[in-house]
Parts: C-alpha cells; sequence; structure tokens
C-alpha cells in the first residue's frame, strides 16, 4: 500500500502564541467549523501494519464526514520514536495528529533512557481504536507445528533460532517467551513489517510475533501458520490457535491503537476530534471490519477514559518490559 504524502504549509510564527495559549482564544465558530482543512495523521511506522491500516481506515470515515481531506503519513523509525518526535514539534491546532501505538505511548518510556518525548506530558490521546493482541507466527512450511515443536528446537539449539521484530509489541512477547520458557534465541530488528515477512519467509528468521490485524492477510492465505496467540484465551476468529497462556498460565501480551494530538491541542479541538473518532468507531461498516476482520477490541470512550487507558497501558507495558528483561538503551 502506498503511503499518502502532502506537504502542509507550517503557519507563520506570528500565530504560534495564539495556539499554544488559552482555550478562549478559539473563536467559537472555529471550534464548531473545525477542521476547516487538510488533517493529516502521521503513522510512526512503515505502510502494511496494523497502525497504518486502521488509520486509514478511520481517517477515509473522518474525510468522508467533514469534507475536509485525510492524509496519511508515514514516518518509520527508532521504535516509533521520528514519527512521535515531528507530531511533538508540530503545531497544537489539530491539524497534526499521531497514531499513538503500543511502541509510542506505553513501551518507549521503559525501552529508552530518553526517547525525547514524554507520552503523558507531551501528548493527549483524543481516541483509541482498539486493543488487540499478537501471534507467534512462523511460515507455512515451516518444520515447527506447534509451540512445543518452537521450544523444543530452541531448547537442543541454545542461541541458534532467530526472531524478527519491527516494533514493541513484536520484540517484547519474544522476549518474555524466552524468559518464561527457558530458552535463548537471537533478535532481529527491521525498521518495516515487510522486510521481516521476507526474511521469515526467506528462512533467515525462524519465527515472530505480528498483531493481529497486521497479520491476518498471511494467515487467511496459509503464508504464515500461527502457533500461538498471546491474548488471555483464544479468538473467537482463530479458535484452533491456543492462547500461550494455555502452556504459561498468565501470559498475555496485549496492546492498543490510538490517535494523539499535542498537548497544547485546546480542549474543543480535542474535544471534537474525540467524536468524530468515536463515530468512526460505531459506524457499522468500520465496527464490523474492526471486530471480525481485524480482531480488534474497540469501543467509544471520552477523552478522561482514553487518558486512563492510556496510562493503564504504560503501566502494563513497563511490567512486560521487566519480565522481559530488556535494559533501556
Amino acid at each position: 500500500m502506498k503511503p499518502f504524502r502532502m506537504s502542509l504549509p507550517r503557519r507563520s510564527l506570528f500565530a504560534l502564541p495564539l495556539l499554544a495559549g488559552p482555550f478562549a482564544a478559539w473563536p467559537a465558530a472555529a471550534q464548531e467549523a473545525f477542521p476547516t482543512k487538510t488533517i493529516r495523521i502521521i503513522v510512526p511506522f512503515a505502510p502494511g501494519g496494523s497502525g497504518d491500516i486502521t488509520a486509514r481506515l478511520v481517517g477515509k470515515y473522518i474525510e468522508d464526514k467533514t469534507g475536509q481531506p485525510f492524509v496519511v503519513e508515514n514516518k518509520p523509525g527508532a521504535n516509533g520514536i521520528v514519527g512521535a518526535l515531528a507530531v511533538k514539534s508540530a503545531p497544537a491546532d489539530g491539524y497534526t495528529l499521531m497514531l499513538a501505538t503500543t511502541s509510542t505511548n506505553a513501551a518507549n518510556v521503559h525501552m529508552y533512557k530518553n526517547p525525547g518525548y514524554d507520552p503523558e506530558k507531551d501528548f493527549t490521546v483524543v481516541g483509541i481504536i482498539g486493543s488487540s493482541g499478537t501471534f507467534l507466527v512462523v511460515p507455512a512450511d515451516s518444520p515447527y507445528k506447534t509451540l512445543a515443536d518452537l521450544l523444543a528446537d530452541a531448547k537442543a539449539k541454545p542461541g541458534k533460532l532467530n526472531f524478527g521484530y519491527f516494533n514493541a509489541s513484536s520484540q517484547v512477547p519474544a522476549e518474555v517467551l524466552g524468559e518464561k520458557a527457558g530458552v535463548q534465541w537471537q533478535g532481529v530488528g527491521y525498521k518495516a513489517i515487510g522486510n521481516a515477512w521476507n526474511d521469515l519467509y526467506a528462512g533467515a528468521i525462524n519465527f515472530m510475533f505480528v498483531d493481529l490485524t497486521a497479520a491476518r492477510g498471511q494467515v487467511v492465505n496459509n503464508k504464515a501458520r500461527p502457533l500461538a496467540i498471546s491474548l488471555p484465551e483464544r479468538s473467537p476468529l482463530y479458535p484452533d490457535v491456543p492462547a500461550l497462556a494455555e502452556t504459561f498460565p498468565g501470559f498475555v501480551t496485549s496492546g492498543f491503537l490510538a490517535i494523539a494530538v499535542p498537548k497544547a491541542t485546546p480542549r474543543p479541538i480535542q474535544e471534537r476530534l474525540n467524536t468524530l473518532i468515536n463515530e468512526a468507531l460505531v459506524s457499522p461498516e468500520i465496527k464490523e471490519r474492526l471486530a471480525n476482520e481485524f480482531a480488534l477490541r474497540s469501543r467509544p470512550l471520552t477523552l478522561e477514559q482514553c487518558a486512563a487507558q492510556d496510562r493503564e497501558e504504560r503501566a502494563k507495558w513497563g511490567e512486560y518490559v521487566k519480565i522481559a528483561k530488556i535494559e533501556p538503551q
């Protein structure tokens, strides 16, 4: 899928004090009319991942609803840090959004000593698209038919097996599994999910964890075989795929996808975006696709509920990173 890109003019420096000022500085008519021009959302990962897919889905709804273009711009790099920093430095006017993910908002603060931003101080989550888990996948022609097969081979060949990762949701579960199973394997980092898929099929890596949304196409088309799922129990969409918790009780690593804005964005604009996102989530087509196609659990949330879940995700992933024994870089 080719990314949509559009160069947007920055506001005059003279406008910045107004944007950062009190909410009352915004005329009521302007608040009600928002948006009046192109909105762009920065997806901090390459095209093809779950964030990219769902950002385009929700963005298309907002575009149709408001009549204003909604542009998706992919800015991959450094586990989402490159994209997060781009949004942090953007005008806080509601026209630059961030696809907030498990990596950007929950895991990075635990995996990096100084990511260059603070998800709670620098951003406000204005809508949560949904929560989901990951598949542990191998190529369809892999000799590993079950999780037990993979773990047995890993134990027989300490440090010889490789897993691929491209974000926190793909790296941390693999490290947690290694700790819980008492096996050693090596992680191979990728900038884009597409490169990881290519190496998986070429045999350069043995397995990887991929969120349910991004892995669906590969699984449905019988290119990848899921050995396990990281949800608390089996998914109704994939009843034959065992939950990791069946082998390792309590082993659950779920994450989320959300939309955030710079912290200084005026409250009325945050509320307008929250309303648009929630309307998208309950629209029949999107609601059905999120649940039955992408296996995302979603529901409309207020700004306060979004903030609460954002904090909960950070705390939860702090525990995951601790279990995985990942030292901050």
